[in-house]
């Protein structure tokens, strides 16, 4: 039995991983039509309605309690945060970029569920930051026109952070089936989103080129339904830091699909600097999490 749930974990990874790797090149096609916290509340908000009539179909029910907290600050940072900062950093960021700063998430939880008291923190950790930190030092040297857009990065890294404390709220709550959580998370983030939007004046209209119409339909159904729904299974079965490796292989396929799309040119920074990020991910979060299994388990809150 737990041979098989393992395997169904590490296909619903697998699945994310790829699936994943199209959402970054879709928030591009809609950042250039749609004001991107505009964009952004489309999404999520498409997606939090689709994820609903899923639920209530399937005959789900909403939360309730510590549940119902959990899967709303879950929402509030998977989407609301982590995709406010997202769609602001890839106005200005290549799809292909933005998404290996992404590439840090398992790191980036390793340290915060250190800091929580959930992991211990491991020397590997440290030089994996400083591979990553390295990378991303030649990236910005060598793939980008000009000066160094900082607060697009800065806003990446805030992504990468949210992302990462919301895998560790999922696993300190107590458990909620993957579509009731989402449509849950997807609905907060919504409302967020669309506060953000109204705050910061951006221009509220619907898509007029079918590209950016077809780049929504992907990251509604796929790139959030799908994916996101895939991403708690595996959480499901695997601590938040093993579950959060897929954003080590979504920048691949990223910049695979990007550089097909968006003709984003594969340069030597890019790959060179992707390739020291990537490596220190592995090095830092990816092959010691193999030991966690002599590690406490986490208690839900």
């Amino acid at each position: 039995m737990a041979q098989r749930s393992d395997r169904l974990a590490l296909m619903a990874f697998a699945a994310y991983s790829i699936l994943g790797g199209g959402n970054a090149v879709g928030v591009r096609f809609s950042n250039q039509e749609l004001d991107p916290f505009w964009g952004a509340t489309l999404r999520f908000g498409l997606a939090a309605l689709l994820m609903l009539v899923v639920m209530f179909a399937t005959g789900h029910r909403l939360p309730t309690g510590r549940a119902l907290l959990g899967a709303s600050l879950y929402g509030l940072l998977a989407f609301g945060g982590a995709f406010a900062f997202a769609f602001y950093a890839l106005v200005e960021l290549e799809a292909g970029f933005g998404q290996i700063l992404l590439s840090v998430v398992p790191l980036v939880t390793l340290l915060l569920a250190v800091l929580q008291r959930l992991e211990r923190l491991r020397r590997s950790a440290v030089v994996g930051a400083l591979l990553a930190i390295t990378g991303v030092v030649l990236m910005s040297g060598l793939t980008l026109e000009g000066p160094v857009p900082l607060l697009a990065i800065g806003a990446a890294f805030g992504a990468a952070i949210c992302f990462a404390q919301a895998s560790i709220v999922v696993k300190r709550f107590p458990p909620v089936h993957p579509i009731v959580e989402n449509a849950v998370g997807m609905t907060v983030g919504a409302i967020f989103l669309a506060a953000l939007t109204l705050v910061s004046g951006d221009q509220v209209v619907l898509p007029e080129r079918s590209d950016t119409w077809l780049a929504v339909v992907y990251m509604v159904v796929i790139g959030s339904g799908v994916v996101f729904t895939l991403y708690v299974v595996v959480l499901e079965h695997w601590d938040a830091s093993r579950a959060s490796y897929g954003f080590v292989i979504v920048p691949i396929v990223t910049v695979l699909v990007s550089a097909w799309l968006l003709d984003e040119k594969l340069g030597y920074g890019l790959i060179g600097g992707g390739a020291l990020v990537l490596a220190g991910v592995y090095f830092g979060a990816l092959r010691p999490a193999h030991a966690s299994k002599s590690q406490p388990d986490v208690e839900h809150v």
